[in-house]
């Protein structure tokens, strides 16, 4: 963790729109927030940066969240970071996929507001090495 506790979030997220969205409503919240627009760089900043949670894209420019999941989950620096997807795409494979590859939960942007993110992000604090997946809080939007 940072110094003073602050929660370090890592959202990788191509639309400026949706990750201003949700950065605004983390960093309200009290959790440090970076943002990346596309799959490498986020890759290579959970690998240098170790953050304590992830919201990760599956469609992003470069290299596609289902590959950056997969190369986390291969590497000793990432593989502990709890990782939640929040995609626009639903379709069960992919779905699937993900959850299979490590990912926490698979969270669908339509049904997950500003406010579900953050409670998802308070679900996991100091939890970046639990074994057990939380269970889910039903979404209050």
């Amino acid at each position: 963790m940072l110094s003073g506790g602050t929660l370090h979030i890592l959202l990788v997220e191509d639309d400026p729109s949706v990750s201003g969205m949700y950065k605004l409503k983390l960093e309200m919240e009290g959790y440090r927030v970076t943002v990346c627009a596309d799959g490498e760089e986020g890759l290579r900043v959970a690998r240098e940066q170790k953050p304590q949670l992830i919201f990760l894209d599956v469609r992003l420019p470069k290299m596609d969240g289902i590959t950056v999941l997969e190369a986390m989950r291969g590497d000793d620096r990432t593989r502990h970071i709890p990782v939640l997807i929040l995609s626009n795409y639903g379709e069960p494979p992919l779905i699937e996929r993900g959850l299979r590859l490590g990912a926490r939960e698979y969270l669908l942007k339509s049904e997950t507001t500003p406010s579900g993110v953050a409670a998802r992000a308070r679900t996991y604090a100091g939890t970046d090495s639990a074994k057990e997946k939380p269970a889910p809080e039903p979404d209050p939007a």
